[in-house]
């Protein structure tokens, strides 16, 4: 059993000397730096170098009916309509805004109460104007209104949205 252990050792010892060796490689040579030149011997030598321009090239995207993917999809959602003159006061603020106070009824005719971000109070029928986006009240029930707007979206497509005002926030269909 020791002797066993000694040859091991032995082969052991013998496989870590010789590998280390390196028989049959030729050294390797490594490029050495090239001398350098003093000003006066370049110019004494050489004519004088001449300095091309550099041009830059520019990438332009063809979308193509495609949109821009460096375009960012938040930043056309955030782009508010501005607020235009001469309009009432229903079309200076977004609808979302708007806050629903009551709805009243006469006969088969509903009108709601709402409240704008100025403190004032104004009532509404079906058909009226409102909202930056050009929306129009297209319906009033006995408990919510429903407003629908035309939205651009990220493709700068033109789309419906309808928005709904809801005499008690707390129900949900």
């Amino acid at each position: 059993m020791k002797n066993r252990q000694c040859v091991v050792l032995i082969i052991f010892f013998l496989l870590f000397s010789l590998g280390g060796c390196g028989k049959g490689k030729a050294p390797s040579k490594k490029p050495m730096a090239e001398k350098v030149q003093t000003a006066g011997t370049k110019a004494e030598s050489k004519e004088p170098e001449v300095v091309k321009p550099v041009e830059l090239e520019e990438y332009k995207y063809d979308a193509r009916g495609r949109r821009d993917p460096f375009l960012s999809l938040l930043e056309l959602t955030k782009k508010k309509p501005t607020k235009k003159k001469g309009a009432s006061p229903f079309e200076s603020y977004e609808v979302e805004e708007f806050r629903l106070l009551a709805i009243a009824s006469n006969k088969n005719k509903y009108y709601a109460l709402i409240i704008l971000p100025d403190k004032k109070t104004y009532t509404l029928t079906e058909g009226m104007a409102l909202g930056l986006q050009g929306g129009k009240v297209e319906k009033i029930t006995k408990d919510k209104v429903i407003i629908r707007e035309f939205i651009q979206d990220y493709r700068g497509e033109i789309k419906p949205r309808d928005s709904i005002l809801k005499l008690h926030k707390g129900e949900e269909e």
